[in-house]
């Protein structure tokens, strides 16, 4: 631990003292920091991947990133790291409403834990996932089901599944490594959901500057099947859980839930604090559970309806599609959140499963376990700001473009989404960064214009799955009761695997003419041979066999 300790002080020691004689000016309101832009994310990231210490790092980044805009002064750096990034991440609405919600859905799962709620869902999916394999399908398909926001796929699936996953023996890592790969790719291809209207608005005010008359949602549609990330990824969900096989940490995190029943690792740090309980008053009911969740999702619905204004609109299939592509998601969510809150208490109340005040004590101690949640999510939009600030992805965008074929934009514009969305761990500041860039630099050259619009979106999805600065990231962790960087390192190779079949099979040959079904053959072949054969057994009797050699 001292070790990590002199490193980090050293790191920092070096940060602020070596760099900024490569500082290419002195004020740092119009300097170009050039590669000393990627410094703050870089930072945040390496510290989390070698200390574990994601408060700190992410912590760290911010403060080099307002040091960096202070002309390098570390004490107006300070500073202005709370007053300018913490302060106004927290203060802005929709993050606001994101903490509210995220805090209140915590105090939810634990009035439904005490209702045993959850363990009546654990023993009904029991009967239908009798093993392995069959909970993890029967995860994944949840993850797909709750479509319309990521958020609320997050916070709905990990705790509904986790009692399940737990008595089946999978890792908390593989069960946060399902939740997080079925909620950014799902609402990102979804029809109807809290993504579209902002994905609409970029596609169509990229398609004004360039003077091209398409309706921005038949665009988004036709542009679907060349999301090739997201599409491989739920594919390669459900093929290392129908298979039982996995690779990498996720193989040795799948070994130690099957042959220990250890489903975290010895020295994990779960985001989330859950204490089973057998001790009910009333035998547990999958009522207490599955009514307050379809009161979190119809509300929710409801609510993305009415914050885009659809009460306003005739009721028809394009004016819903419209209002919920307008809504305020960080509000109807909230909103979603109270309700089924409130359904909850007075379920528990009326069952005499506990009093008034025995409902708000639960309530409370619930928000409690979530407040490392709260604390991270905040320091990661402070660390996307400051990163925006000192315009790392613009560098990041200078450094890859040049003279190219047009039929490798596609895949370069992939590329670059990458690199931004995981030094950023934002998708929707991906997108708006990397969008108006990629579709001029696509029409311009003569580049097919479907294929880099999927690769900036399945760009940006990349770092929100997988960064460990993601907010969807960190909430996956925390849904699924797992330590957040061991959820980061199981999951990956995993992610960079998916990506590179999406780089290679997907955009290369789509970027140069080939039809879209050829690029979704060869990707799915791709990807089940790679789940076949680099991946390894994690079934229990081959796993006893094998032990007994």
């Amino acid at each position: 631990m001292e070790k990590k300790l002199y490193l980090l002080i050293t790191v920092l020691i070096f940060v602020l003292v070596a760099t900024p004689v490569f500082a290419q000016g002195e004020e740092a309101a119009t300097v170009n920091f050039g590669v000393l832009s990627l410094l703050p994310p870089l930072v945040a990231i390496v510290l989390a991947f070698l200390t574990k210490q994601v408060v700190l790092s992410l912590f760290l980044g911010v403060f080099l990133g307002a040091t960096m805009m202070s002309n390098w002064n570390p004490f107006q750096g300070f500073l202005h790291s709370l007053d300018k990034y913490v302060i106004s991440a927290v203060a802005d609405p929709w993050h606001g409403g994101i903490l509210v919600f995220t805090l209140t859905i915590g105090g939810m799962v634990a009035i439904i834990e005490k209702m045993g709620g959850m363990k009546a869902i654990a023993d009904a999916l029991s009967r239908l996932a009798r093993n392995v394999s069959s909970a993890q399908i029967v995860t994944w398909a949840a993850g797909i089901l709750v479509f319309f926001d990521d958020y609320a796929n997050s916070l709905i699936v990990g705790p509904t599944m986790r009692p399940l996953n737990d008595k089946m023996k999978v890792s908390r890592e593989k069960l946060s490594f399902i939740v997080d790969a079925t909620a950014a790719p799902v609402a990102d291809i979804a029809f109807i959901s809290t993504w579209i209207g902002y994905e609409l608005g970029l596609i169509n005010d990229s398609f004004q500057s360039l003077g091209i008359e398409a309706n921005a949602y038949t665009t988004f549609v036709a542009s679907i099947p060349y999301r090739f990330y997201g599409l491989f990824m739920l594919l390669f969900v459900f093929l290392v859980a129908y298979l039982m096989r996995d690779f990498g940490p996720m193989y040795r995190a799948e070994v130690r839930a099957r042959t220990t029943g250890k489903v975290i690792s010895d020295n994990a740090k779960p985001m989330m604090d859950i204490e089973e309980t057998n001790d009910y008053k009333v035998k547990p009911r999958i009522s207490n559970a599955v009514i307050p969740i379809l009161v979190l999702v119809v509300v929710g619905l409801w609510g993305l309806w009415y914050s885009g204004g659809g009460a306003e609109m005739p009721f028809t299939a394009d004016n819903i599609r419209e209002a919920l592509g307008n809504a305020d998601a960080s509000v109807a969510l909230l909103w979603a959140a109270v309700v089924a809150t409130g359904v909850s208490m007075i379920m528990g109340i009326s069952q005499k499963i506990f009093t008034i005040g025995e409902a708000f004590d639960t309530f409370v101690e619930g928000t409690k376990s979530l407040m490392i949640t709260a604390i991270i999510l905040t320091l990661a939009w402070s660390l996307g700001s400051v990163t925006q600030d000192v315009k790392a992805a613009d560098f990041l965008i200078g450094a890859l473009s040049g003279n190219l074929d047009p039929g490798f934009i596609p895949s370069l514009v992939f590329v670059t989404g990458c690199l931004i969305s995981f030094a950023t761990g934002t998708s929707w500041g991906t997108m708006a960064i990397v969008m108006p860039l990629a579709l001029p630099l696509a029409h311009g050259l003569g580049a097919p214009l479907l294929p880099t619009l999927g690769s900036v979106m399945a760009g940006a999805i990349f770092g929100d799955h997988c960064s460990p600065i993601s907010d969807t990231t960190i909430l996956s962790s925390m849904a699924s009761a797992c330590d957040h960087m061991d959820h980061v390192t199981t999951q990956m190779p995993y992610a960079i695997t998916v990506a590179v079949i999406a780089g290679i099979f997907g955009y290369i040959p789509a970027g140069f003419g080939f039809p879209v079904w050829l690029s979704l053959i060869l990707g799915a072949v791709v990807t089940y041979l790679v789940v076949r054969f680099v991946g390894k057994s994690t079934n229990p009797l081959d796993l006893k066999v094998e032990s007994n050699k």
